[in-house]
């Protein structure tokens, strides 16, 4: 049985190999002007693509250069605050900063660490209205953030 199917596989194979053969004299026998035309556009084409990558190819400078900056620390003025008695809130600070009483508490609430939908359901009043007043505590302040408004208002002694 094995036998069989090996002499079968043999032949088939021998057959296979002799179409091929047959077809490739027919396709170079005949065909063979069109072969040539096309390898060497073939050819043409990727040199042709190389050589366009190769020629318009952007080349990368990396400029370093050194300059001398010079940078000025700034001065930190610290009021101090009495760390024995009770808090006494600085009322000249805030007169000066013009900080309504409800900015006041809005700059109490960021101090405990509330969210803007937090102090407006302790409040009374819309997150909006949150908003708005404590981007004029920022703005009368001259803070950017949350935490640097509470650490300017505790510093000016205004909150505890």
């Amino acid at each position: 049985m094995k036998k069989t199917i090996l002499l079968y596989g043999l032949l088939g194979g021998v057959l296979i190999a002799a179409l091929k053969m047959v077809e490739y004299r027919y396709l170079v026998l005949e065909h063979s002007l069109e072969m040539y035309g096309g390898i060497v556009a073939a050819l043409f084409s990727v040199m042709g693509i190389w050589l366009g990558r190769k020629l318009t190819r952007t080349r990368e400078k990396l400029v370093v250069r050194e300059v001398a900056v010079r940078v000025e620390v700034p001065v930190e003025v610290r009021v101090p605050v009495p760390a024995s008695g009770p808090f006494v809130r600085n009322e000249e600070r805030v007169r000066e900063l013009l900080l309504t009483p409800r900015e006041l508490e809005i700059l109490e609430a960021l101090a405990a660490g509330l969210s803007n939908k937090e102090m407006a359901d302790q409040l009374f009043v819309s997150e909006n209205t949150v908003k708005t007043h404590a981007a004029r505590v920022f703005a009368k302040l001259g803070a950017r953030r949350r935490t640097q408004a509470v650490q300017l208002a505790k510093e000016a002694g205004i909150i505890a």
